[in-house]
């Protein structure tokens, strides 16, 4: 009864209205282009296990992993766990001390609670606050993602409880991110295909950066698997902010702190945005699919989404995302709709939040200035190393020939640049991902026991 009674009390602090208020900060006017080459060997195969293999990508300081998976939620969680356990500890170890000491100490800087929630959850507990969003949300959620997470915990010695609960943090950040897609005359160069950015600007002083990972969750039956997929986040991470899948299809996504009063109202009951985008990539075959998908979700929290479809009929929206409404947006209506944030042909955009004026001024002048020639290589060199965005990591998509290139942040102990969007970049071939075998000692492992 008593967590009933706070479970009630925190939801009635977390569900706000729509604020009116612009964005702060701004993009360095003297900030300078990317020049570092992009690294383009293949991924070197590490070592194999029942249901999964383990490939790195890229060189040094730049090196992430590439992790194959295959079977059951369960066996491709056991998977990765085999694979990664001592990563998969470390992530989650450092990632739950990093944030019960933002709340210790009031920072906030991460989580962007408001202050009477802060106070909350510093006299109930983090641990507290994360069980009452998962009881929120777990009747909304695909049994699978669980079941993915208890074959991770069992594979890697991993506290079940402690994964489950970073996974329900995604409802309480708002991550200051940027997006386009881009098509037809804006991609004139490339004959008018569509590409895609998502940069994910969040918080490089956390552990996140030294985890990176790109997930390649193999289909062998599609009533079942749905799509093969690729997420590209971090060990242990099972949601979805960054992806695209072998549907030729790809997804954004933008936290907003800076709504207008279109949004409506947000809720905390409902399914977490990460799971949901992760649903996109595994189960939707067409851009239709998304759109019909998100529209009929049980939404939570502000957000702007992205959805690319490269294949013949598809396109890109950009979603104004809320419990209260999902508008979907291509480049003839989108919003907001002001001189800061100009209507570019074929192209929709959007840089740090709904209302920021500083970044989508130079987001637009950036778009606008290769306009006809916007490539992956404009793009790493001039477009998000200009705007400053992406300093977690940053995804480049070139869906119709099924391409990804790709940066992180520097972790801890490495040289070079700090933020991703200065880094050297890696461009794979998802289409060779898609299409890796599975290990030839793959067998089946049975659940002994489920703590859920």
């Amino acid at each position: 009864m008593m967590r009933f009674v706070v479970f009630v009390a925190v939801v009635a602090l977390l569900v706000t209205g729509s604020d009116a208020a612009f964005c702060h900060g701004k993009p360095d006017p003297d900030a300078k282009p990317n020049l570092l080459s992009i690294m383009t060997d293949d991924p070197v195969f590490v070592r194999s296990v029942p249901n999964g293999k383990l490939f790195t990508v890229g060189e040094g300081d730049d090196m992430i992993n590439v992790v194959h998976v295959w079977g059951t939620p369960y066996e491709r969680g056991f998977a990765q766990g085999q694979l990664l356990a001592k990563e998969a500890k470390g992530m989650a170890t450092s990632v739950w001390a990093y944030f019960e000491e933002q709340v210790a100490q009031g920072i906030n800087s991460t989580l962007h609670l408001p202050p009477d929630v802060l106070k909350v959850v510093a006299e109930i507990g983090l641990d507290v606050l994360l069980d009452l969003t998962y009881d929120a949300t777990v009747k909304y959620t695909g049994e699978y993602f669980f079941q993915e997470l208890q074959g991770l915990s069992d594979a890697a010695g991993v506290d079940y409880k402690t994964i489950r609960r970073i996974h329900m943090i995604g409802e309480l950040t708002k991550g200051s991110c940027s997006m386009y897609g881009a098509w037809g005359k804006a991609t004139a160069s490339l004959g008018g295909k569509l590409m895609q950015l998502r940069a994910l600007d969040w918080d490089v002083e956390g552990p996140f950066k030294n985890f990176p990972q790109i997930t390649v969750y193999h289909s062998t039956d599609p009533a079942k698997d749905g799509n093969t997929f690729a997420n590209i986040g971090w060990t242990g991470w099972v949601g979805s902010i960054t992806g695209m899948s072998a549907q030729q299809m790809a997804i954004c996504e933008i936290g907003v702190s800076f709504p207008d009063n279109t949004f409506g109202n947000e809720s905390r009951i409902g399914v977490p945005f990460t799971f949901l985008l992760r649903d996109v990539l595994q189960w939707d075959k067409t851009l239709d699919d998304a759109i019909d998908h998100i529209s009929n979700a049980n939404r939570t929290c502000d957000l702007i989404l992205g959805v690319g479809d490269a294949k013949p009929g598809g396109g890109f929206r950009g979603v104004q995302y809320s419990h209260s409404v999902a508008n979907f947006f291509t480049d003839t209506n989108m919003k907001p709709e002001a001189s800061w944030h100009p209507r570019i042909e074929n192209v929709v955009y959007y840089g740090m939040d709904w209302t920021c004026p500083n970044f989508d001024i130079v987001l637009a002048r950036q778009l606008n200035a290769y306009h006809g020639n916007i490539t992956a290589e404009n793009t790493i060199r001039y477009i998000t190393p200009i705007v400053q965005t992406g300093n977690l990591h940053v995804a480049v998509y070139d869906l119709a020939d099924n391409v990804l290139y790709t940066a992180n942040a520097r972790g801890d102990g490495e040289s070079g640049p700090e933020m991703a969007y200065d880094r050297h970049f890696v461009r794979l071939d998802m289409a060779k991902l898609y299409a890796e075998p599975a290990p030839t000692n793959a067998t089946a492992i049975s659940i002994d026991g489920d703590d859920q």
